[in-house]
């Protein structure tokens, strides 16, 4: 009976253990799963939502691990040998961290400490040109000229040279070969004012080559509406084609004049046309090509406003609390008025982001 008693004693020892063991791992994955699903909906308005709300998942995931293997019913040195393991593979993690996916983690972090680019901003690397619609912790999202979306992991961005656009404004600029029987004089007047036509602020024309058989121009100005950088270099080489050729100018090699079997007279210039009343759209109208790099940088630039009208309305209520009483009303009412603004600005800002998650789904 005694030893009915004890085996019974252990049977229901070591089922009181997996018991607790068990709901140890039920409330740590409730408790993550809880926190991501806060951080989703209450936390999203802040800049730089999805960066950090990845990081903070990450380090509570880590912490939820170590949580279940303090607390699980074993062997101390049993648990002693995992925690070395994990000690051990943390760092070779961290070791291996320049191609593996740790690597990406720490590129990630770097590229957001520097601050070099934003959403919204155009960027290129050796392989990729767009705009910036969305900065993770592992990777970096990028919309090109074709509307289509290119995902580049973080480590990328961190080891290769990033060349970004200047929201203040970018130099464009066009190149084009002709002969040497037209004086430069004439050219560059033709192209600085194809460049003045169309925008282009402190024009200025370089002869770049000296061939053999041609002579390669460039005209470029200062753009400062960066938004619209796709369609300006279509503009600009469009303008070069009819400020030449009103000209008077030839653009066709000087090797073809001398095999072309027609007069020496003969050019080829296209004949002159009507020109419309209203100009035809952009080959590349930004709307279209960079819709979700637009809606990325508005939904950006929202939430940075969301961010300093909070910290306003923070000092605006500690004010009201220290205000004398005639003056609380005032106050009370300017404090009315920036929650509403608020509000309104949450649910702009909520809209924007279920519409985003509906395209992902």
């Amino acid at each position: 009976m005694e030893g009915i008693t004890q085996n019974l004693t252990h049977y229901l020892g070591d089922l009181g253990s997996i018991i607790r063991g068990t709901v140890l791992v039920l409330v740590v994955i409730l408790l993550l799963s809880l926190m991501n699903r806060i951080l989703e909906k209450h936390l999203a308005q802040a800049k730089g939502s999805k960066f950090r709300n990845q990081l903070l998942m990450f380090g509570a995931s880590f912490v939820g691990l170590l949580m279940i293997i303090l607390g699980l019913p074993i062997d101390p040195n049993t648990r002693g040998q995992l925690l070395s393991l994990i000690g051990i593979i943390v760092s070779a993690a961290i070791a291996l961290s320049s191609s593996t996916f740790i690597g990406n983690a720490m590129a990630g972090i770097m590229l957001k400490t520097v601050r070099n680019f934003r959403t919204g901003d155009f960027v290129k690397t050796d392989d990729v040109f767009g705009r910036v619609t969305e900065r993770g912790l592992f990777h970096t999202e990028i919309q090109t000229p074709d509307r289509d979306l290119t995902t580049v992991p973080n480590l990328y961005l961190a080891t290769k040279p990033v060349t970004v656009v200047r929201q203040s404004g970018t130099i464009i600029g066009a190149t084009v070969s002709l002969g040497y029987d037209v004086h430069h004089t004439q050219i560059e007047e033709l192209l600085l004012g194809t460049a003045s036509a169309i925008g282009l602020q402190d024009p200025f024309v370089q002869v770049l080559e000296l061939g053999d058989y041609s002579i390669v121009y460039r005209v470029a100005g200062l753009l400062t509406e960066t938004k619209q950088l796709i369609a300006y270099r279509s503009r600009l080489r469009s303008g070069m084609l009819d400020a030449l050729h009103k000209g008077g100018v030839e653009i066709v090699s000087p090797q073809f004049n001398n095999a072309r079997m027609l007069g020496t007279d003969q050019v080829f210039i296209p004949k002159p046309t009507r020109q419309k009343s209203t100009p035809s759209a952009d080959a590349a109208p930004v709307d279209v090509a960079f819709d979700k790099a637009e809606e990325a940088e508005d939904l950006d630039s929202r939430q940075r406003s969301l961010t300093k009208m909070v910290e306003s309305l923070k000092e605006l209520q500690k004010e009201a609390k220290a205000a004398p009483a005639e003056e609380k009303p005032g106050l009370e009412t300017r404090i009315g008025h920036l929650e509403k603004e608020i509000e309104d600005l949450k649910a702009a800002i909520s809209s924007v982001e279920e519409k985003d998650n509906k395209e992902k789904d």
